[in-house]
């Protein structure tokens, strides 16, 4: 058995972390005291303690403990579970609390699926408890999550990994203080940062540096041998960190923050994401945020992008940076986008209007006897219609979509 399965927590008072719900006045703890268990929805980072939770509730209610994963799982595995609860629950000398089905990954199971829980959640067969690192919001069905609280973890703080850490090193049960090796404050600092806020991550490190070097100190060089890189962090470049961080990103340079916009395209890069991608959003952004207020901010995230074709990674990543620098500081005005807002308004509002004579190709006889092409002029001196007309249809005459 592995480190962190033998260091898992059983009771709420060795849970290390996501105080927010589990500390005193939280309000895992006030259902504990008030005997109602309501089924849940568990959403955070991976190692955040979500598996941990559940099986910690299950023993504090002495509630019988289904587990199953949303990726091997499917309907026969959830029936099979729903018949031995629906028998549990029909003993008359039923002593403890309703079943617990623990999901790990339920955003993994389709919308379909996830409705065979829904009787028997609705009716109290089953506790149901979801582990999810993706937004609930558009991964679980609304029927199901109606019938759910949902309750937000966050990756563990530095203080909290260092508490799982130092116990890991000198608990000579369960951990691995019969090694008896010391840590480095440096190395101890850059296992923690390296391990992103997961616990699981730590810990499996932390084994490795222990059980495979000789040395009775642990240094920064182990460290960097055993993570293999100097850098880590959370992101997915399908979930919602991923959203998060391009979000940031964009309103960094929005705001002009050349810094945190500096900051957060090395984050996306450092963690694999995507130049093209990062280039793509520029081009959208110059357009969008910048517009006519600098009119080579386009031509220069175009060039961005070319570049990012061309010469790819990591000597691209110059060019993303001169380019970011370009935009977050060129002056900002929304007036193209504004501008494509309120024709689209117009076209919704008057979708079908007439095209102004004046404005249509004449090529018969027929066509200019109707007045096509009447009053309009093109020559050196004047291109358009007459002072009178208008280049929109007559209901739009005069309207204004772009201010400068």
């Amino acid at each position: 058995m592995n480190l962190a399965m033998r260091l898992r927590p059983t009771t709420l008072k060795e849970f290390i972390g996501q105080s927010q719900i589990v500390g005193n006045k939280g309000i895992i703890q006030e259902m504990l005291k008030s005997g109602n268990l309501f089924s849940m929805i568990l959403w955070g980072p991976p190692g955040s303690g979500k598996t941990t939770l559940a099986y910690i509730l299950s023993r504090e209610i002495y509630a019988q403990f289904y587990q199953l994963s949303g990726v091997s799982s499917g309907k026969a595995d959830v029936q099979k579970i729903l018949e031995e609860a629906k028998k549990l629950g029909s003993n008359s000398n039923k002593t403890s609390s309703q079943p617990i089905l623990f999901i790990d990954e339920i955003h993994r199971w389709s919308k379909a699926q996830q409705d065979v829980l829904l009787p028997y959640v609705e009716n109290g067969t089953i506790t149901l408890i979801g582990a999810t690192t993706e937004n609930p919001s558009f991964e679980l069905n609304s029927a199901l999550l109606s019938r759910c609280r949902v309750f937000v973890l966050h990756s563990l703080t530095y203080e909290d990994l260092e508490k799982i850490l130092m116990l890991a090193l000198t608990n000579t049960e369960k951990g691995l203080g019969t090694y008896k090796k010391t840590i480095t404050s440096a190395a101890k600092e850059l296992m923690i940062r390296l391990s992103a806020g997961d616990a699981r991550i730590l810990l499996n490190a932390l084994e490795m540096a222990v059980t495979t070097y000789r040395e009775k100190t642990i240094s920064e060089e182990i460290v960097q041998h055993v993570f293999q890189t100097k850098s880590a962090g959370l992101y997915d470049k399908k979930a919602d960190e991923h959203y998060n961080i391009i979000s940031a990103f964009i309103k960094s340079m929005r705001g002009s923050d050349v810094d945190a916009a500096l900051y957060y395209l090395v984050r996306m890069l450092e963690n694999g994401e995507d130049p093209k991608f990062i280039a793509r959003r520029m081009i959208i952004f110059a357009s969008e945020d910048i517009g006519m207020a600098d009119r080579g901010a386009l031509i220069q995230a175009n060039e961005c992008f070319e570049a990012v074709t061309k010469i790819g990674m990591p000597e691209a990543q110059l060019t993303l940076a001169h380019v970011v620098i370009y935009l977050s500081l060129a002056k900002k005005s929304r007036g193209v986008a504004n501008a494509l807002g309120k024709a689209k308004e117009a076209v919704y509002t008057l979708p079908n209007e007439p095209i102004p004579l004046h404005l249509r190709n004449a090529p018969t006889k027929l066509m200019k006897e109707l007045g096509y092409a009447k009053e309009y002029s093109w020559s050196e001196k004047y291109v358009g219609p007459s002072k009178e007309k208008s280049f929109l249809p007559e209901k739009l005459k005069g309207k204004k979509f772009f201010g400068q």
